[in-house]
């Protein structure tokens, strides 16, 4: 008995000692990095603010994007694409490693590209900084790359929340965005932390949450709306599907194109311009956060907005552009959930709520933090429904992901077989190649 004792207090007084130290180390990141992503709000906010009062500002978009990739190619390459994806790969293959130099060129870029009229969102880069910001404090505390990859996921976690909001959710979505069929225990309680001091940062320096909505739907009849959040689900598991596969489409044409690189920024421009002549709207251009306010608040929206949001994006990120990729989804899962309202006959405002996070939450494979999140922006009754949604999109949109980089670690269904303890990219190569092999033999 006394032994065990013993161990029973060793053990705590070694949890206490972790805790401790965690303790210290997240309200640092907490406070830096929050400090950081609100600037980076608001230099946005003004400086889209001024661009955007030219009627044709778009027009100077091929410039942006080709401004926007140069600086990339000489400064920091690691800051090109959509932030998220490049942390998640920098924790999964470096232990949290990552250039500071990334954090301003990240800031400079995804402003830029914002400016002119680029569809992409700010969480990429608020990740990004967040996580280069960590590394950085990794370096000067000298820590072993276990702890460097917590501390990694804390800047993660700290990033998402100035833009979205919701410390819970961000938390979560960091310590679940790494894996597939896993879940990162042991940097929740410093990532939580992380995230509720930045957050605290934002609301003192006045940054506002992109969503923060409150619907009673106790007029709802349960045996139906169980079953419309069935097949919403189901949509929005194949809306997810298609739009990663055409993001990756995208990429992989622009990669195709062998140009000095910035130059394909240009290229990208030109397209975004001509969307802009085909559709008669500037819509599809930038945040998109007056188009997620129509759509939740009920509003009107074009049945064919999702689908051009997409192709901006995937053109804009694609072609050189900076930013994030996630408010991207929200715009389009809003906009898939007014319609889908208005096909069933029902409340645009909650099942643009519900769609708008259940789509994120399905593209990314976050499911948890999809339904945290709802609770935390929307109330807990629309999180109770919307767990279905983000469930059967997690299911529905197999092994696919819009971060390549993600390991696989337990299929979706123990009756398919796929190859695990490796990143999504990795897998589809295998399949890919297993496929050739196939074809060759015969």
């Amino acid at each position: 008995m006394k032994v065990i004792l013993k161990k029973d207090l060793e053990e705590s007084y070694v949890l206490l000692i972790s805790m401790v130290k965690w303790l210290i180390l997240s309200v640092c990141i907490g406070l830096i990095v929050g400090l950081a992503t609100s600037l980076f709000i608001k230099l946005v906010d003004m400086s889209t603010s001024f661009s955007y009062g030219f009627q044709y500002y778009y027009l100077l978009i091929p410039f942006g994007l080709f401004l926007s990739s140069f600086i990339i190619l000489k400064l920091a390459p690691d800051a090109k694409g959509h932030g998220t994806e490049k942390a998640i790969q920098a924790i999964n293959q470096k232990s949290g490693k990552m250039n500071v130099k990334i954090a301003p060129v990240k800031l400079l870029t995804t402003i830029i590209t914002l400016v002119f009229g680029g569809s992409v969102g700010l969480e990429g880069p608020s990740t990004q900084i967040g996580a280069s910001i960590a590394s950085k404090i990794s370096d000067l505390f000298k820590l072993q790359d276990i702890d460097r990859k917590i501390l990694a996921i804390c800047g993660v976690a700290s990033g998402f929340v100035g833009v979205f909001g919701a410390p819970v959710g961000a938390a979560v979505f960091a310590s679940e965005v790494l894996y597939i069929g896993s879940f990162n225990y042991v940097s929740l309680f410093s990532s939580l932390i992380s995230a509720f001091i930045s957050f605290s940062v934002g609301r003192f320096l006045g940054t506002k949450p992109l969503v923060t909505y409150f619907f009673d739907i106790s007029p709802f009849s349960n045996s139906i709306i169980i079953t419309r959040m069935i097949v919403f689900g189901l949509l929005i598991g194949v809306c997810s599907a298609i739009f990663i596969r055409i993001v990756n489409l995208i990429e992989k044409l622009f990669e195709k194109i062998h140009i000095y690189p910035p130059a394909k920024g240009f290229i990208g421009g030109v397209i975004i311009i001509l969307i802009v002549v085909i559709t008669g709207t500037t819509d599809y251009l930038g945040i998109g956060g007056e188009i997620i306010h129509q759509a939740v608040m009920g509003e009107h929206v074009r049945n064919t907005d999702f689908v051009w949001k997409t192709i901006t994006t995937a053109t804009t990120l694609g072609s050189g552009g900076s930013g994030g990729i996630l408010t991207p989804m929200l715009y389009v899962g809003a906009t898939l959930g007014n319609i889908w309202a208005n096909i069933i006959q029902g409340s645009s405002t909650f099942y643009a709520a519900v769609g708008m996070v259940a789509f994120m939450a399905t593209c990314s494979n976050t499911p948890l933090a999809g339904i945290i999140m709802c609770m935390e922006l929307f109330g807990s009754q629309v999180g109770m429904y919307a767990s279905i949604v983000c469930v059967i999109g997690y299911i529905i949109v197999g092994h696919k992901s819009i971060y390549p980089t993600q390991i696989l670690m337990k299929s979706k269904d123990p009756s398919l077989f796929m190859d695990t303890n490796c990143e999504i990219w990795q897998m589809e190569n295998k399949i890919n190649n297993r496929t050739i092999n196939k074809n060759f033999s015969k």
